[in-house]
């Protein structure tokens, strides 16, 4: 399993991002999270750039936390590798009594190391066990979902979580089949997908089994609940002056975050206030101009960096009690 060949996307951007926070010299060390370590390369980017920073890092994934921390083994107790959904950042950063910290960074996508083993399931493009979860202890898998859920509720996550226009279509073809037998194999998913659409929902928007696996994936992960708690828990961990860079991959992702950062961003006084008392006023600065993308030299670089979407912003008061 090379590691080498897994390139973090948007590296550099997010690194200048956080930098402001991290190289201010604090009596305390700088403490930056990284919520999603998959295979460390952003984490390994920190730890190098910021010499007096400590990493706190989170995985679900087992297997991602055992190869990162090989890979990050050399910076010693300077990286604090955690079994945790990234929704639980207020209970690690308690249990290590941490109490804020100066950067938290977000690369949303599914890791690398997760698509390319064949046999999780993630990837459309080679056959393998329909499982999906990223923490393979716990949850259910997508064949679960396949083979149990309700037409209707399939239709739902496919509407909402793959913006799939054919779900009807989809999921009727869907429930014939594991009538027939339970679906086991993404192969066999692909192909029933395929059959069941128009010809010219086929020519738009490469593999056309994309948009279902995302919204299995999504709804086995839980991932839009998790991002919906964990990105405000994460704002509410800086400190001020601290910094927060959110990698989103589709839609449904960076709508939450431009949510999350355009209310911290606000200011909620009623009008007509001569003066806005603290607790009015902003605790966020934007600091990217809506999401920013990738160069197209990235994208030549590496294809998993086409539909990143990088948003970041500063804290600038603390909450008023």
């Amino acid at each position: 399993m090379s590691q080498t060949r897994h390139v973090p996307v948007m590296l550099q951007r997010c690194l200048d991002l956080l930098a402001p926070a991290l190289e201010v010299p604090s009596p305390q060390q700088p403490v930056v999270v990284d919520c999603t370590l998959g295979l460390g390369g952003h984490s390994e980017a920190l730890l190098a750039a910021f010499p007096s920073a400590r990493l706190i890092a989170l995985d679900r994934d087992k297997e991602a936390l055992r190869l990162s921390g090989q890979r990050l083994a050399p910076y010693g107790d300077r990286a604090t590798l955690v079994h945790a959904v990234y929704d639980e950042l207020p209970e690690v950063l308690a249990r290590l009594g941490v109490p804020k910290v100066q950067g938290v960074l977000f690369d949303l996508g599914v890791s690398s190391m997760q698509l390319d083993e064949a046999d999780r399931g993630f990837a459309y493009a080679q056959d393998a066990p329909l499982d999906m979860r990223m923490d393979q202890t716990t949850g259910i898998s997508a064949a679960e979902v396949l083979n149990t859920y309700p037409p209707g509720e399939l239709v739902r996550i496919l509407r909402a979580y793959g913006e799939e226009k054919q779900a009807k279509r989809i999921v009727s073809a869907i429930v014939r089949e594991r009538e027939k037998e339970p679906f086991s194999n993404s192969a066999r998913l692909v192909e029933l997908i395929r059959d069941s659409l128009p010809q010219a929902a086929k020519r738009t928007g490469g593999n056309p089994a994309k948009r279902t696996f995302q919204a299995l994936r999504i709804e086995v992960n839980g991932e839009l609940s998790v991002l919906e708690r964990a990105i405000p828990a994460a704002v509410e961990a800086l400190a001020v002056g601290g910094r927060i860079a959110v990698l989103s991959y589709h839609s449904l992702e960076d709508r939450l975050v431009k949510q999350v950062f355009a209310a911290g961003a606000a200011n909620t006084a009623p009008p007509g206030l001569p003066v806005v008392p603290k607790r009015y006023q902003p605790r966020l600065k934007l600091l990217t101009r809506g999401a920013e993308l990738p160069t197209e030299e990235e994208v030549a670089e590496n294809r998993r960096a086409a539909p990143a979407r990088l948003r970041g912003a500063q804290r600038i008061r603390e909450e008023e009690r």
